[in-house]
């Protein structure tokens, strides 16, 4: 099969790597499409740590079931299927409640250098991680950022009277966005300084500003979603709370912030993490999502080619492609 192999940071090839056969338990799916992430283009720049040269990366993943190993259930061979990426031990006291995802013994698709993953023809993985999905297939390969932007809007309480701030406008703060307006919150409001993520957001559906325009709005939220992860970008959330309110960090731009204290204990705001998503907010998000294609549509920039795929992480890691998602199409005719 092809596979997309970094061959060292900074440096994709497609080479010809052996096919994998589906352990017990597993499926082989039949690579359609997988998306670009901000954590794959880390990956490729080496800056964070977390992929090695000769591994196979990505996890935002839509493909068919080609074949079943002994004993998997759920999926049938034929199924068009999404992959949630995240393997928890099975037996811990988090898996067990449903939080896989924050599994101390956790492994990730995608991120862990042992397992071949989506940019590749072909993948295996457990079978109860694949959720089945009845939409437009391209817009599978948006299921998991889509639900890490669920998940988030969920732990900061987002609901029917909320007034949120997202900041950052990239694929997770969209994602945020439009969980919230999924939510039924009642206003939701993007702050952006790139002029490109800035035309998405309103082509969207969201009231959009520039951060410089941001001081009207301090004190005027209920929550503020920081899908950013920076230091200025946390305290200008906290700065847009208003008291007894709720910032949801999900966002992971650097490895360590500062925490404006005083922001959080004088007012009682509340500072919350949030990571990836539990399995069943995933499986909500690729059920929600299949039905979602017209809202969803503009978040796909282009489909490339696995040959491709280096120039576009290239132009992506350097700034000079503004696109927002692109998918590496390994299956181009099953696009629809």
């Amino acid at each position: 099969m092809r596979a997309l192999v970094l061959a060292d940071f900074g440096r994709f090839e497609v080479q010809e790597r052996p096919t994998p056969g589906p352990a017990p338990g597993e499926a082989l799916v039949r690579v359609v499409a997988t998306g670009i992430c901000g954590s794959d283009l880390h990956g490729y720049t080496g800056e964070n740590g977390r992929r090695r040269p000769g591994q196979v990366m990505g996890h935002e993943t839509v493909g068919v079931v080609v074949a079943l190993g002994e004993g998997a259930t759920g999926p049938a061979v034929g199924d068009v299927v999404v992959l949630n990426p995240n393997l928890g031990c099975g037996s811990c006291a988090r898996c067990l409640e449903g939080n896989a995802h924050i599994c101390a013994q956790r492994r990730v698709i995608g991120v862990d250098p042992t397992i071949s993953s989506g940019f590749a023809d072909y993948l295996a993985a457990p079978a109860a991680n694949l959720i089945g999905f009845g939409g437009d297939v391209a817009l599978g390969a948006l299921v998991e950022p889509l639900a890490v932007g669920y998940h988030a809007a969920l732990r900061g309480g987002v609901a029917a009277s909320s007034r949120v701030l997202v900041v950052g406008g990239g694929p997770i703060g969209q994602a945020v966005a439009i969980a919230c307006r999924r939510l039924g919150a009642a206003s939701v409001l993007v702050s952006e300084p790139h002029p490109a993520r800035r035309t998405l957001v309103a082509e969207l559906g969201f009231a959009v500003v520039h951060p410089d325009e941001l001081p009207e709005a301090v004190g005027a939220v209920d929550t503020a979603i920081d899908a950013v992860g920076v230091s200025a970008t946390l305290e200008t959330a906290l700065a847009a709370t208003a008291a007894g309110g709720t910032v949801v960090l999900v966002g992971m731009g650097a490895p360590t912030v500062e925490v404006p204290a005083y922001a959080i204990s004088t007012a009682e705001r509340t500072l919350v993490g949030s990571f990836c998503y539990a399995p069943v907010h995933f499986a909500d998000t690729a059920a929600w999502a299949a039905g979602a294609g017209p809202e969803l549509a503009p978040l796909i920039s282009r489909v490339v080619a696995p040959e491709q795929a280096q120039g576009a992480f290239a132009g992506l890691a350097d700034g000079s492609d503004p696109a927002s998602k692109i998918l590496v199409a390994f299956a181009p005719d099953l696009l629809g």
